[in-house]
């Protein structure tokens, strides 16, 4: 088989995707699985992708989300709503794919635009993991419609091919951060401080990626204060 048969081969075992992950607006198919279901039928006919990054133009971008901190309202402390500021990286990116044989040579190009914008370092990766991700399922033509789902082929190539694990469902929120006994008193003996403790120790995941929380009984007593 020459590389463009061997292109062809792959393009007629997966016929497509069903989306597998849900962000604030939209589902889509992640990186993962799109490399899932390729990689291994890559490495069945000795192909390699080798990816290059072209030019990169990166851009800030400044605007406001809405977040919450507690304040004190008429004697009662409130939770209220305020225009946060944020700032990201848009990076735009133009990649070049080349799909080799490796073992007859043989090359085939192709140009490939992408953007992604993420905090400050992560753009570019935003960036380049979107191209990799969007290349691979428009260049083999993947659906990745509702409806291809229940398309009987798809089926016939999903007892070929194992799905890769899903991870359990979880409505729990993973706190890496608990405030201990001594920042709770601390937090006891001023108005101030308590203020300060319920927006700190709110449970939310913060721009590193960590959460800060406390227990129920903490929260309760430090509402008290006035």
């Amino acid at each position: 088989m020459n590389l463009y048969q061997k292109l062809h081969s792959i393009q007629s075992k997966v016929n497509g995707l069903g989306k597998d992950k849900q962000s604030n607006t939209y589902s889509y198919v992640t990186g993962s699985k799109v490399l899932e279901y390729i990689k291994p039928l890559m490495n069945e006919y000795g192909l390699i992708l080798k990816q290059e990054v072209l030019s990169i133009d990166n851009e800030r971008m400044d605007y406001t989300v809405k977040g919450k901190r507690w304040e004190e309202v008429n004697g009662q402390n409130k939770q209220i709503e305020y225009d946060k500021p944020k700032s990201e990286i848009l990076s735009k990116v133009m990649m070049k794919f080349t799909w080799i044989d490796s073992e007859s040579g043989d090359k085939d190009e192709n140009l490939f635009g992408a953007n992604g914008q993420n905090d400050w370092e992560k753009g570019l990766g935003s960036a380049l993991t979107y191209g990799e991700r969007y290349f691979l399922l428009k260049f083999f033509h993947i659906a990745t419609d509702e409806d291809d789902i229940d398309n009987p082929e798809r089926k016939e190539v999903e007892k070929e091919t194992p799905k890769p694990k899903s991870e359990p469902k979880t409505n729990e929120v993973k706190v890496t951060n608990w405030m201990d006994e001594t920042k709770y008193k601390e937090a006891l003996s001023d108005k101030d401080k308590a203020f300060k403790a319920l927006d700190f120790y709110d449970g939310k995941t913060d721009r590193k990626g960590k959460i800060y929380g406390m227990k129920k009984e903490y929260r309760n007593e430090l509402l008290k204060i006035k």
